[in-house]
């Protein structure tokens, strides 16, 4: 079997185990591994390049993807022409790691195409799955990061805003800000309210805090408002770059309680870190599942995390609406049982 293997959009910690993983199952069964370059680009560009088994032993302890990945190409409008340049590699199979713009694309001509999917981002938002490799690892980046800002915050007395990415769910934010203890997490599905908030940070103000830590999803706003666009990519399936929501919230809490703000955004930095073992486990596990579906020749489905355990599914399941953070959700109870305002 000839097998092509893809990672499309942004990059996420734990891409290149699954394309170790996954590589060397099928390299130990026989198959040909073609790993195509660039997400989709690669498809209509034609580059290609082996997986050998030297080229991604220990590949699964770097971030990013030795593939490359975009996530600016769009099949949308050009499905005959990417159904001829993916036929044209004569593989029999292809094993896409992706998010919802990467399978958004490749649903319209998954009818006529031996597709396995595996999906990935670290914004934890893909309905389908129940977790997706490199949210664990953003969650540190967030956690630890919270944790070494608290120090000079208090150095200081200054109240920080540390922004998360995410877009519309919170996921990033919430667990970076339950794992570092913030003390207010602010995400898109709970629009705060102001005054209250204001009530918050005042009342920690005048008890003699040195200092307060704020998470910030980049898709957050205050009820009544939308959150901050800070550019937009034209070319890209999500056109709308969020960004913005830590500057404005730190300025306004200092123009109104007189502390002293700064505000950090984290951005790639929570993408680009070696995968934590959590997400190392994941990646191993759902990239030999994604090898033994092709070599079982089950196409048209999806690797997926349930239950406490890596599995099959149809693809049509990852084709749902992002899966945002319930108003109930238990982490959310669990915050506001330690004093979270959130």
């Amino acid at each position: 079997m000839r097998i092509g293997i893809l990672t499309g959009g942004g990059d996420a910690p734990g891409l290149n185990g699954i394309l170790e993983a996954s590589a060397r199952v099928l390299l130990q069964n026989g198959c040909e591994v073609i790993g195509i370059c660039d997400g989709f680009e690669g498809v209509f560009e034609h580059r290609t390049v082996p997986l050998t088994l030297g080229l991604v032993q220990n590949a699964h302890a770097r971030a990013g993807t030795l593939l490359g990945s975009s996530n600016r190409s769009k099949i949308d409008g050009r499905e005959a022409e990417f159904k001829a340049k993916l036929e044209s590699l004569r593989l029999d199979g292809l094993i896409a790691c992706g998010g919802d713009g990467t399978f958004a694309g490749l649903y319209r001509v998954c009818g006529e195409l031996n597709l396995i999917g595996v999906p990935k981002t670290i914004d934890n938002d893909l309905s389908g799955t129940e977790v997706t490799f490199g949210y664990d690892t953003a969650c540190a980046a967030v956690a630890e990061s919270v944790d070494a800002l608290r120090f000079t915050a208090e150095s200081h007395k200054r109240l920080f805003v540390i922004e998360t990415m995410g877009r519309t769910a919170g996921w990033i934010a919430l667990g970076g800000g339950i794992a570092s203890y913030a003390d207010i997490i602010l995400i898109p599905e709970r629009p705060f309210e102001r005054t209250k908030l204001l009530k918050f940070v005042r009342a920690k103000q005048t008890s003699g805090r040195r200092e307060l830590m704020i998470v910030i999803a980049e898709g957050a706003s205050a009820k009544n408002e939308a959150p901050q666009i800070a550019f937009e990519v034209p070319d890209s399936p999500q056109r709308e770059r969020y960004g913005g929501a830590a500057l404005s919230l730190a300025r306004w809490l200092e123009s109104e309680t007189g502390w002293e703000a700064r505000h950090v955004v984290l951005g790639h930095l929570q993408r680009a870190r070696h995968p934590t073992t959590t997400d190392r486990f994941l990646t191993l596990f759902m990239g030999v599942e994604a090898a033994r579906m092709a070599l079982d020749k089950k196409w048209g489905q999806a690797v997926v995390f349930r239950e406490g355990r890596v599995s099959r599914a149809p693809l049509a399941d990852l084709m749902k609406p992002a899966r945002l953070v319930d108003a109930d959700h238990r982490w959310i109870q669990c915050a506001k049982g330690l004093g979270i305002f959130i």
